[in-house]
């Protein structure tokens, strides 16, 4: 991998200009690409001339600016992206991102200026608490848009558009504004060579640990919980190894914090896998990730050379099933597990005792039959249950009750690890609890605080965003609009229009920043906008296609045709979302929530507790699959047709405006 050329801006004014270009054509060719068109090139030879003519102005004004270091084309790792220059100063650095031949600034050249500022904050280890001043520079004389005038709030400043006659004055000004003498220098080739961290998706976890790498340490400077969960678990695994116990431990976090990572990391841990004294598997009872991962998996296998068939034999264990892994279990009567662990994926949606009575004629929950299967392991084993609260979508999705309720049925004793999130009914589980309120806790119970992941690993950039979703869904208008402050650095919009979500998504997504469009299972009548989300439907779309294929490919998401409803996404992420607000779920009269169900060619209400708040948690998850931001996207509705009633459209527009969210600029 290429990083660039780097120089300091004497070296640059001593540099020739051809001798320059040919080096960022050798370095661009070092990254696979084996030709550069020329008109490239002769971006880069402007380029070169206007910042020659920087560094003149820069050391005309004061000659120590020869040491400032310009870095060309450095490319941002696993981005495929390059700033066009990184200027690093003493104690701060520039992201220069030229938009030749242009005279307008457009959304998405602000956006991706920025977006680099951010990364480089959020991931590259040296940039960390440096100040970082994002400029967006276009050939247009006089420009200096957004003028350096007070110092910001925080190490990313807001982004400078300025014409590139201007470029010099403005980070002469910047440079004044932030300057810190106190602050140690960067050093340039120290920069050039950072670790760089970025955060994974699942699937790009799972790629890494399927190839046997520790991905603890891949992960953005907030997370560092990720690290201290996972050491917590292997802790615990060899605790009741070595005291010949039956533990389970109740990882909890909000959504997107991590918890499947977590659990992945934990089975196929390097270091225990090399002690080799014990077996391990991960079960979900998620069907479409399960799908996902296993086809991500094979389809890396396959670019290592392997062909298809053995690359499904390698990946079968990696991920099963937990249904599957039940019935086995179950139908073989006294048969013992080969596995000592088990790390079982959403345990807030494995089945009550009576939906296993009707799907699989067996009269007890899941929980309680996964203990019996443990407790004929020989001296020693251990359940890590992976909880994520207010996430049951599906009639008999027991919750984390039901856990507590089996346990306390049981006649072997458990040494039961859990956080006070668990056991206080915190915000990470949507208020529900391990024991019932006022219960006496199990005296086998170890409080471990660091079975929590406190912060979301999906949105990075918006760590209240989970606590705004809460706000949102319990109809605290109020609270979310206070609250929406927080999430400056999280683009989330409304519009009434389809196609402006489309463009809004577009925009942004890029090769390795995926875009969708997601919608409520229930939200049958947006057919009526070309997006079809019945269940035969959906059961026969290739949803691992969906997620995996490129921008080419007609069935991948990119193309923003075909929704993923709660079902197809729970457990995964997109970077770019756009969510489709069907009128399953809205704003009826006295600003509370009409709860509807569509069947035949009528909405009907649903008036069960449980059903409400499963339809509730479906639009928790639908909000929550976003990595970088969201446009919601809300129906005018049809005067014409009764199931697209244009006033119910309006007050949930309405509603989700009073939460702090803007309509499309």
């Amino acid at each position: 991998m290429s990083s660039g050329v780097m120089l300091s801006l004497g070296e640059l004014l001593d540099r020739n200009r051809t001798q320059l270009v040919g080096e960022l054509t050798t370095a661009f060719a070092a990254t696979g690409f084996e030709t550069q068109r020329m008109a490239q090139v002769e971006v880069w030879e402007r380029q070169i001339s206007y910042l020659r003519a920087v560094a003149e102005r820069l050391l005309k004004s004061d000659k120590a600016f020869a040491s400032w270091h310009l870095l060309l084309e450095y490319e941002i790792p696993r981005r495929q992206k390059r700033p066009d220059g990184i200027l690093l100063d003493s104690d701060m650095l520039f992201v220069l991102e030229f938009k030749l031949g242009e005279q307008r600034v457009g959304v998405s050249g602000r956006w991706q200026v920025e977006d680099y500022a951010l990364d480089l904050r959020d991931f590259h280890a040296v940039s960390r608490e440096r100040t970082i001043i994002p400029v967006l520079c276009v050939e247009r004389d006089g420009l200096l848009e957004h003028p350096v005038l007070s110092r910001s709030t925080g190490p990313v400043w807001p982004v400078h558009v300025c014409g590139v006659s201007a470029l010099a004055d403005l980070l002469l000004r910047a440079y004044g504004r932030a300057h810190d003498p106190s602050r140690g220098n960067i050093d340039a080739q120290a920069w050039r060579a950072s670790a760089y961290r970025p955060t994974l998706t699942i699937i790009e976890a799972a790629e890494h640990l399927f190839s046997q790498h520790d991905v603890r340490e891949i992960s953005h400077s907030y997370a560092d919980n990720l690290t201290t969960t996972t050491n917590a678990i292997i802790e615990h695994i060899r605790q009741a190894q070595q005291g010949k116990e039956r533990r389970i431990c109740f990882i909890t976090g909000v959504p997107g914090a991590g918890k499947t990572l977590t659990g992945l990391n934990a089975v196929h841990d390097p270091h225990l896998r090399a002690e080799g004294r014990s077996q391990s598997v991960f079960l979900s009872g998620n069907g479409p990730l399960v799908k996902i991962i296993k086809a991500a998996l094979v389809k890396s296998c396959q670019k290592r050379g392997l062909d298809r068939r053995r690359a499904e034999h390698e990946v079968t264990a990696f991920i099963q099933n937990v249904h599957a892994f039940m019935r086995q279990y179950v139908t073989e009567g006294n048969a013992r597990p080969t596995e000592n662990v088990i790390v079982f994926d959403e345990a807030q949606r494995a089945w009550d005792a009576h939906h296993m009575a009707r799907r699989q004629h067996i009269h007890a929950s899941e929980p309680e039959l996964l203990f019996r299967v443990m407790e004929r392991c020989p001296d020693w084993c251990v359940i890590v249950a992976l909880v994520g609260g207010g996430q049951e979508i599906h009639e008999g999705e027991a919750g984390l009750a039901a856990w507590g309720e089996a346990l306390s049925k049981r006649q072997q004793e458990w040494t039961i690890g859990a956080p006070d999130e668990a056991l206080q009914g915190g915000q990470a589980v949507a208020g529900t609890r391990l024991f019932p309120k006022g219960h006496d806790m199990p005296p086998t119970l170890i409080r471990d605080d660091r079975l929590h992941l406190r912060v979301s690993t999906r949105t990075y950039r918006a760590h209240r965003f989970n606590a705004w979703v809460n706000d949102l869904l319990a109809l605290r208008s109020g609270d979310a609009a206070r609250q929406f402050a927080d999430l400056a650095e999280f683009p989330l919009v409304v519009t009434r229009e389809l196609d402006v979500a489309r463009q809004w998504l577009r925009q942004r997504a890029e090769p390795n920043r995926r875009c969708g469009l997601v919608a409520s299972s229930g939200a049958l009548r947006l057919r009526a906008y070309g997006l079809e989300l019945s269940s035969d439907f959906r059961r026969g779309y290739p949803y691992d296609e969906w997620f995996l294929a490129s921008a080419e490919d007609v069935r991948s998401s990119y193309r923003l045709e075909v929704a993923a409803s709660e079902f197809e996404c729970q457990g995964l992420e997109l970077d770019w979302v756009g969510l489709c607000w069907g009128n399953d779920l809205s704003i009826g009269q006295g600003n509370q929530w009409l709860f509807r169900r569509f069947s035949g060619s009528r909405w009907g209400s649903v008036h069960d507790s449980a059903k409400r708040q499963y339809l509730l948690n479906k639009y928790r998850v639908l909000l929550t699959r976003a990595r970088l931001g969201i446009v919601i996207w809300v129906p005018t509705g049809d005067t014409g047709d009764p199931t697209l009633e244009p006033e119910i459209f309006n007050r949930t527009y309405d509603y989700l405006r009073s939460c702090g969210i803007p309509e499309m600029a």
